[in-house]
């Protein structure tokens, strides 16, 4: 009936159970969940999705569905992402940018990374920002050194389910990074290339701020497959995001959306809500630049707290765990869209004997 049915299946899928697949929408996103269907087949009971993407957030209100329906199966969801790499084992790379520090980029950075590892993505993440590479310290691995099996190539280290490389490995966190920028560019790309990443649905790249050599460098010399401004509402880091994201289309880089942070202040005590640094100013930038807010975060203590103690705030059962998950979500959605019209536009080459 649809195609991704699989007629070989042990037991036929009721047609019930087909239209409700059909039917059923990814809560928050609305999307079909037949729009990312690689394949339905029921084994031993057991109604075994493949899906386009990982999504293991949708298990438990698709499981909730199907038993609100009367079927009494489980649920079991895979995922293939048919993506060929864009560099060695990695399928895609997207970079975390913003025109100015002090915006909450490299918080972004971790969260987004943990999102997506939670829905089941193999996941990396690469600290790229030189001056000051605080991803160590917000993944709880602050003090690690980098470890080599070959005195050549580099091991990344593993936390809360992501690949991680920084510089903040191989250098000493009270020392100052004094490189040139052609210095700084060279040691990022050497950290990138000279480094053993296992196999990669995505690679995070948290930037340095600004828009100046390195930035250039990461987003020219790389396949960069989309990229990500992350903004506070206030004029001054709206002005610097603007030419972030003016560099992105010089070069010809997608840009996937804007993450608005530090959207408000809500209080702890008494939930009143104070615009500490304006009222959507990147929304109004978005608009502008016509491209999706994927998320605006609050001010809280709580997202601090977390990146300090060394385990991402998107890992807590706390309202805003959410936001961050629904960002990692868009992101996935937004590249899917994205590399499906990339491929419909690729021209058909038929070879005849003609």
């Amino acid at each position: 009936m649809f195609n991704w049915f699989k007629a070989n299946q042990a037991q036929v899928l009721p047609e019930a159970l087909q239209q409700l697949l059909q039917q059923w929408q990814l809560p928050g996103s609305g999307v079909p969940l037949s729009l990312l269907l690689h394949s339905a087949r029921m084994e031993k009971n057991t109604l075994q999705l493949s899906l386009q993407l990982p999504l293991l957030s949708i298990r438990q209100p698709l499981q909730q569905a199907l038993t609100e329906a009367g079927f009494s199966c489980a649920l079991q969801l895979s995922y293939e992402l048919d993506i060929a790499p864009v560099f060695n084992r990695i399928k895609q790379i997207i970079l975390v940018a913003s025109g100015k520090g002090g915006v909450g980029k490299s918080t972004t950075a971790v969260n987004i990374a943990a999102a997506l590892a939670l829905e089941g993505a193999k996941v990396g993440l690469l600290d790229a920002d030189i001056y000051g590479p605080s991803i160590p310290t917000m993944l709880g691995l602050s003090g690690e050194k980098i470890s080599s099996p070959d005195n050549k190539l580099m091991q990344p280290k593993f936390a809360h389910g992501v690949y991680v490389q920084s510089i903040g490995f191989l250098v000493d966190p009270q020392q100052a990074s004094v490189w040139r920028g052609p210095m700084a560019s060279q040691a990022l790309l050497q950290l990138l290339n000279e480094t053993l990443w296992p196999e990669l649905d995505y690679l995070i790249v948290d930037m340095p701020p600004g828009t100046g050599d390195i930035q250039l460098t990461m987003a020219q010399k790389l396949p960069v497959t989309a990229a990500i401004v992350v903004t506070t509402p206030q004029d001054v880091a709206l002005a610097d995001a603007q030419k972030a994201i003016s560099m992105f289309r010089q070069v010809n880089i997608a840009l996937l959306g804007l993450v608005e942070n530090m959207s408000f202040y809500q209080c702890s005590q008494c939930g009143a809500q104070d615009d500490i640094f304006g009222t959507d100013g990147g929304v109004a930038l978005a608009e502008r630049y016509q491209v999706p807010v994927l998320g605006q975060l609050p001010l809280q203590k709580h997202i601090r707290e977390q990146a300090d103690a060394g385990v991402p705030v998107v890992l807590k059962q706390q309202p805003v765990a959410q936001i961050y998950r629904t960002i990692g979500q868009q992101i996935m959605l937004a590249l899917h869209w994205q590399t499906s019209a990339q491929q419909r536009r690729q021209p058909e080459i038929i070879i005849t004997d003609d």
